[in-house]
């Protein structure tokens, strides 16, 4: 079959596959969506990206799509390190449900959001100070929330779609997080080789952008004003009528016993042990890079920023498992054999979410430079920009489609600021004498990338986050994708026409932002409906 090799290589050299790149993740989005049968049309994905890297071979495709992709990304350190902190995290919620700190939590909260609207708005509120990771933002969130959300009536895709609309907009914009680092190394990379490379602070640009990033902070906003109206549209408002009208289950007793005051601990103490330890880490194992890199400042943003955050959460996860068992022997009075039994139990719910997950990432594998350059080639429709008013606007869509179609909010900023900011700097320099690191257009388009990775992220059914989040929550996942994509797209058409176009062509950020927020208002109350007793007590 040597002569099909030479005329696949003929028509697609090595490294340029162009639209063909685009083929595999597309195929793993329409299944998914199509047949709801998710891990079996993420592996089709992964397969069709072996077919093709192998130039059509059916033989080589096989040990490509098993070798290269499916093994090297199970075998991953940081992919192996989610793992554990995932079966961790379910083993611990787990035990804390059987030691009755779950419900404990539940009883404690359910006073302070006694309606519908209160536990969405609790929901939002928690997410917002657990800002420093996205993973354990939708992990702990979804896990310690469902179970007050269920006592409200408040559906599983909504809840899924609370924690995944907090964790990556609130870790993308916090000044302390795992994601800091990542953004403002990728703003450098931009940076150098242009004209701005001596005078510009990445830092300083970062943070310049985040009145920029539209979709983030409206993301953000979307959600307390979806509860606070009481108003939804689309297949959520579907999936909250159901919720709304199906008879509410009664609460389960934990061993025997009527929930007390006594057993909060049980799951409260597992929890702040996660924070704290995985906090801890994280700043433990950036100080550490900092004392061996003397040209980096010591600041806290940096130490933070340069923590290891997949070891962090692994020892975090871990020492909350072990005060869960502990506080269950010792608090709840449980036998370690029932103890062992929950453990198990929990982290078994997890497996299906880590074999999405794993598939997932093989699937972004393929898109990645080295092999299909998917990124790469989106990347290229940059060059046929002109104008450079245009740029914050085609940014944020190019962006988009990146992230939707890898599932990878970082390998999109990744992928494009070097290409971005190059390519902005150059042309305003055609239009200006000199270029302003703080020029609007170039602010815009660094925060396009920004908030365009996310969004698109959002979108994505192969995305890490949505998979986790849907998880968490205990939603099915393609529900999920359904549910969210509505609300997402309405707060990235309000980017658009209320953001990235209005600044390209002059208007003020800080009229931009308020005017965004009047739309989104006025299409909840115009288009939005009210669940049957939305604003009841339940």
């Amino acid at each position: 079959m040597a002569w099909l090799g030479q005329i696949w290589d003929a028509m697609f050299p090595p490294g340029s596959y162009g639209c063909l790149s685009l083929l595999p993740p597309l195929i793993a989005i329409t299944l998914a969506i199509v047949t709801r049968r998710v891990v079996v049309s993420l592996f089709a994905g992964v397969a069709v990206g072996g077919l093709i890297l192998s130039a059509g071979n059916p033989f080589a495709a096989i040990e490509s799509t098993l070798e290269t992709h499916l093994w090297t990304s199970l075998s991953d350190n940081d992919h192996l390190r989610v793992f554990v902190f995932t079966l961790l995290m379910g083993a611990t919620v787990g035990v804390m449900r059987k030691s009755g700190g779950m419900e404990a939590i539940v009883n404690g909260i359910a006073p302070l959001a006694r309606s519908r609207r209160g536990g969405q708005l609790t929901v939002w509120l928690l997410g917002l100070i657990v800002f420093f990771d996205d993973y354990a933002n939708s992990l702990l969130l979804g896990n310690t929330m469902r179970p007050l959300t269920d006592r409200l009536r408040i559906s599983r895709e909504k809840l899924a779609y609370l924690v995944d609309s907090t964790a990556a907009p609130v870790s993308g914009l916090a000044l302390v997080s795992t994601w800091v680092a990542g953004e403002i190394g990728y703003i450098q990379d931009g940076l150098d080789g242009t004209s701005l490379a001596e005078s510009a602070s990445a830092f300083e640009i970062f943070v310049a952008t985040i009145p920029y990033r539209f979709y983030v902070l409206w993301a953000l906003l979307m959600v307390p004003l979806v509860g606070l109206l009481g108003r939804d549209f689309g297949s959520m408002l579907v999936a909250e009528r159901n919720a709304v009208n199906a008879r509410p289950s009664p609460t389960k007793k934990l061993n025997g016993k009527q929930s007390s005051s006594s057993q909060w601990p049980n799951a409260v103490a597992p929890v702040l042990t996660v924070v704290v330890v995985t906090v801890a880490l994280i700043a433990t194992t950036g100080w550490r890079t900092m004392v061996d890199d003397a040209a980096t400042d010591r600041s806290l943003l940096n130490i933070f920023g340069n923590g290891n955050s997949y070891l962090a959460l692994v020892y975090g996860s871990l020492a909350g498992f072990l005060i869960a068992l502990m506080l269950g022997w010792t608090n709840a009075k449980i036998d370690l054999v029932s103890l062992k039994s929950s453990a198990i139990e929990g982290a078994t719910q997890v497996v299906p979410a880590l074999i999405i997950l794993w598939l997932a990432w093989a699937l972004s594998g393929t898109t990645k430079e080295e092999y299909l350059g998917t990124g790469q080639f989106l990347g290229d429709l940059l060059a046929d920009s002109a104008d450079v008013r245009w740029m914050p606007t085609i940014v944020f869509l190019l962006a988009s489609v990146v992230a939707f179609s890898t599932g990878t909010s970082w390998g999109t900023m990744g992928i494009l600021m070097p290409l971005v900011v190059p390519t902005t700097v150059q042309l305003l320099a055609a239009n200006h004498v000199s270029v302003s690191p703080h020029d609007p257009l170039l602010i815009g388009s660094i925060g396009g990338v920004l908030a365009g990775a996310i969004f698109g992220d959002h979108c994505s059914p192969i995305s890490d986050t949505t998979v986790l989040s849907s998880q968490a929550s205990g939603c099915d996942h393609i529900a999920h994708v359904r549910t969210q994509m509505p609300y997402a797209l309405l707060v990235a058409v309000i980017s658009v026409a209320c953001g990235t176009i209005p600044i390209g062509f002059g208007i003020s950020v800080w009229f931009v932002l308020p005017a965004g927020v009047a739309v989104m208002v006025i299409y909840l109350l115009v288009v939005g409906k009210r669940c049957e007793a939305a604003e009841g007590e339940v």
